[in-house]
């Protein structure tokens, strides 16, 4: 047995768990900066952001771009601030990538929807898209991925109970 692993032996249960929890958060702030460092490479040649890359793929999911989504869903399908969203969808409305109109039920409510540019511009992301999911998952089975997804999904549902 190695040195490493009599010292870990030697610890209770509670300093292993905040050792493992600790060294799971610091991956994850540092998957999540290099992910926009090289996302913003990905979708820069159309002039978006990795933020408003998230917006267009949120509104293009099948069922949801005929209707678009109420700035609430959208906030929380993202998990973003209202401030923040409404920063990038300006930004976006400006570009002409999506249209708020007020909802037909209840005029206080603005559903955001993709544009034709929008749609189109998404369209023709993908294919970067699809090469930057491929390359940066290309050590992972499909079994993994999927593995990994649920363990992130059961994270943010604790998390989301914080």
């Amino acid at each position: 047995m190695t040195a490493q692993a009599k010292k870990v032996r030697s610890w209770n249960d509670e300093e292993v768990r905040f050792d493992v929890a600790n060294r799971l958060f610091f991956r994850l702030y540092q998957a999540s900066n290099l992910m926009h460092k090289t996302g913003t490479r990905v979708v820069s040649e159309y002039g978006t952001t990795t933020q408003q890359w998230a917006v267009l793929g949120a509104l293009s999911r099948p069922g949801t771009a005929e209707e678009g989504m109420t700035v609430k869903e959208l906030i929380e399908f993202l998990m973003v601030s209202r401030q923040n969203l409404t920063a990038v969808l300006n930004r976006m409305e400006r570009s002409g990538l999506v249209e708020r109109t007020r909802t037909a039920e209840d005029g206080r409510f603005r559903r955001v929807r993709l544009t034709t540019k929008g749609a189109a511009i998404w369209a023709r992301m993908l294919v970067n898209i699809r090469a930057y999911y491929e390359a940066a998952t290309a050590d992972f089975s499909t079994d993994e991925g999927l593995m990994l997804f649920r363990l992130l999904d059961r994270l943010l549902t604790g998390l989301g109970r914080l």
